[in-house]
C-alpha cells in the first residue's frame, strides 16, 4: 500500500514538473561559486538555455549553438532557474533560435559578427507575435562593483590583441533573469 501510495506521488510530482516547464521557456545556471562572469554581472547566473522540449534546450556554449539533452543539463554543478519572457511567442522564438545552430561560440562576446554567446541567442530569439524582439542589448560591464575592469577580463582581451569592450552593446544571462520582460517561474527539479 506504501509502495503504491509513494509510486503515485512520484508520478503526480514527475507530471507537475513536466507541466511547469514549457517550450520557449528560458533556464538560467545558477553557480554556488563565483567565476569570471558572475564577477562582473548581477547573481551568480553564469549561463542561460531555451527550452525546446520536455527533454530538450537550444544552447550557445563552447562547441556552439546546438541542441542539448536537458538531462545533461540537470547534472552540472549549481541548478537552474525557469524564466518565461513575458509577450513572447514560443513558436516564432524556437524558429528563431533554431535559425543560429550551428553558428560558432562568441568567445570575445562581440555585437555584430557571426559568432554568438548564450544571452546574446536568447536576445535575438525572443520575439512577439509579430516578430518584434522582446530584449533589447544593453551596455556590457567587465567591471566589478568598485567599477574597475577585473585582472581576468584585461588579461583575456589583452591576449586577443584587443581593448575591454566595456560599453558595448550586449547581453548577459544574470542581467536578463532580473527584467522586466522575464517572470521567473521557479526552480528546475
Amino acid at each position: 500500500m506504501v509502495r503504491k501510495w509513494f509510486a503515485n506521488l512520484s508520478c503526480i510530482v514527475l507530471l507537475a514538473s513536466c507541466q511547469s516547464l514549457n517550450t520557449g521557456d528560458l533556464l538560467f545556471h545558477v553557480v554556488e561559486k563565483g567565476n569570471a562572469i558572475t564577477d562582473v554581472t548581477p547573481g551568480m547566473i553564469d549561463h542561460v538555455a531555451i527550452v525546446l522540449s520536455k527533454d530538450s534546450v537550444i544552447e550557445a556554449v563552447g562547441r556552439g549553438v546546438k541542441t542539448t539533452p536537458l538531462d545533461s543539463l540537470r547534472r552540472q554543478e549549481g541548478y537552474y532557474i525557469i524564466g518565461r519572457v513575458r509577450r513572447a511567442d514560443p513558436t516564432l522564438s524556437i524558429a528563431n533560435a533554431r535559425h543560429f545552430l550551428g553558428r560558432p561560440y562568441d568567445r570575445l562576446y562581440l555585437p555584430d559578427n557571426d559568432a554568438i554567446y548564450c544571452s546574446e541567442l536568447v536576445q535575438f530569439s525572443m520575439v512577439d507575435k509579430d516578430g518584434n524582439r522582446l530584449l533589447s542589448p544593453i551596455p556590457m560591464s567587465f567591471h566589478d562593483a568598485s567599477g574597475h575592469i577585473t585582472p581576468y577580463w584585461q588579461q583575456f582581451y589583452e591576449e586577443h590583441g584587443m581593448e575591454v569592450p566595456e560599453g558595448y552593446p550586449g547581453s548577459n544571462p544574470g542581467e536578463l533573469s532580473k527584467r522586466r520582460e522575464v517572470h521567473i517561474k521557479g526552480r528546475l527539479r
